[in-house]
């Protein structure tokens, strides 16, 4: 059972065992006789559009959100490690803005709601703070300089001030990446909602006219399960169109195309889920379509299959190229070499130019993985985890095949993978899927102890897709 407070005191102390293992001197009392440091956070300040009364959207500081629960703007707060005590500053009530925006929670109801030992007023912060003049402060953003502050404690004395501290802030991400109860009952919710919302685009396919129909279809279901917002922009592409990996323009007609790729993911009290799916216009996949769809669900099934801690995940992502490379040899798309010659030459990447997965949390491509994107390998380059497995971590496992000139065309020319390699592409064959556009199947998955858990319900079987396509009715829990 978990608390129904958002552990965020806990989450502080996570922080502070992870900044201890970076640097263990930061908590020696050598340092400036400070003992442990203060960590001083902030949301976002209400912003208005230029030239305009209208406020612009609020989307909360994650690493914020993480050390506090709360989501409103306008707020700090201070972690003492010395004393463990997490104190949470909101700002007052304006009586003018109560006129237009209603009231916001009082100190007696924020005490109820946050997991923090301490509300108080942002005024109170300068003068809190100043008085901790021999301690080290430590921030992951320049706050003290912001002139569109409106406290008081930016003239404030902060002894030893560590601003935009890098160690503070891989502390922080290193604490994200892995993901207790509370985190996971959230990340459950924002998949089940995606789940259904998923469902309900591929029960009524055959009422999309165009892509911006789908991305309504999406939005509008999760905003009936309460998600008022995406954990990104969706992205809904048709035929050749879904070849573009983060193709967010949804504006093209459906007419005639053989596939629709939607990938989208509701966000529930700022997590998010990320889940991608392919479906057949009319129920019908054709031989091409088909084929390659077969193929990205054998590389999903078998790397997901080995998910488990300690596993690197470069493995698992060589694996998706290695099968790709034997499916494609099977098709005759690729010709004229082993598989470990044409996995030697990197032609795969042409095809697969993205990682397998990558971190999720409170970003959709969330914290820690460790990427390396100058990487000389364009096997690698691209892929967003480089480190083991290990548990609580939350990845999406999403190979994919794609058809894009612009990607393909720079091997064919041979001027990206080794010297040679075009040569393993039958050129005649590859005319035949273009208008397939891509394939990209994504789930959600937590690591645990001895494997994995798929957060993510929705059909894959291209069967069933085809059936819920033609028939226009998803299962009945969907509808509940």
């Amino acid at each position: 059972m978990t608390s129904d407070k958002y552990p965020a005191k806990q989450h502080a102390r996570t922080v502070t065992k992870q900044l201890f293992s970076l640097q263990p001197k930061f908590f020696s009392s050598d340092l400036n006789n400070s003992g442990s440091p203060l960590f001083l956070l902030a949301s976002p300040q209400s912003v208005n559009w230029p030239f305009c009364d209208q406020q612009q959207p609020f989307r909360q500081n994650r690493n914020f959100y993480y050390l506090s629960g709360c989501d409103r703007p306008d707020c700090y707060l201070t972690y003492d490690t010395l004393n463990d005590k997490l104190v949470l500053y909101l700002p007052p009530i304006d009586d003018e803005d109560v006129m237009w925006s209603g009231m916001p929670e009082t100190i007696l109801e924020a005490q109820e709601h946050y997991d923090v030992d301490e509300i108080r007023l942002t005024p109170q912060l300068g003068s809190d703070v100043s008085i901790l003049v021999d301690r080290t402060v430590f921030t992951v953003e320049p706050l003290v300089k912001a002139e569109t502050r409106k406290e008081a404690f930016i003239t404030a004395t902060f002894g030893h001030l560590r601003e935009s501290d890098p160690f503070l802030l891989s502390a922080l991400e290193e604490a994200r990446l892995t993901k207790d109860e509370y985190e996971l009952s959230l990340m459950r919710r924002a998949s089940l909602i995606s789940d259904k919302a998923h469902y309900r685009v591929m029960a009524n396919l055959k009422e999309a006219f165009n892509e911006t129909h789908v991305h309504a279809e999406f939005v509008y279901h999760s905003i009936r399960e309460g998600s008022k917002n995406q954990s990104y922009d969706p992205i809904c592409c048709s035929g050749r169109t879904c070849s573009t990996l983060h193709w967010v323009t949804n504006d093209q007609d459906t007419a005639g195309k053989q596939l629709l790729l939607i990938d989208a993911g509701a966000e529930w009290k700022n997590y998010a889920s990320d889940v991608t799916r392919v479906l057949p216009f009319n129920g019908e996949w054709t031989k091409e379509a088909r084929s390659i769809y077969d193929l990205v669900l054998k590389m999903q099934s078998e790397c997901m299959s080995r998910v488990r801690p300690g596993i690197l995940w470069d493995d698992l992502h060589l694996l998706a190229h290695e099968i790709l490379i034997e499916g494609f040899l099977e098709l005759g798309i690729f010709k004229g070499g082993s598989k470990e010659e044409i996995l030697e030459s990197r032609i795969s990447a042409a095809f697969l130019p993205h990682g397998l997965g990558h971190t999720l949390g409170m970003d959709t491509h969330d914290t820690a993985g460790h990427a390396n994107y100058s990487d000389p390998d364009l096997l690698f380059r691209y892929l967003r985890i480089r480190r083991k497995l290990i548990p609580g971590m939350m990845i999406t496992v999403e190979p994919g095949v794609y058809f894009s000139p612009f990607v393909i065309d720079p091997f064919l020319k041979g001027e990206l993978g080794q010297p040679g390699a075009e040569k393993y592409i039958d050129r005649l064959l590859l005319e035949k899927y273009w208008d397939v556009g891509g394939v990209r199947i994504e789930d959600d998955v937590l690591v645990t102890e001895n494997g994995f858990e798929n957060f993510t319900k929705v059909t894959k079987d291209p069967d069933e897709i085809a059936e819920i396509v033609k028939s226009g009715k998803a299962p009945d829990w969907v509808y509940v």
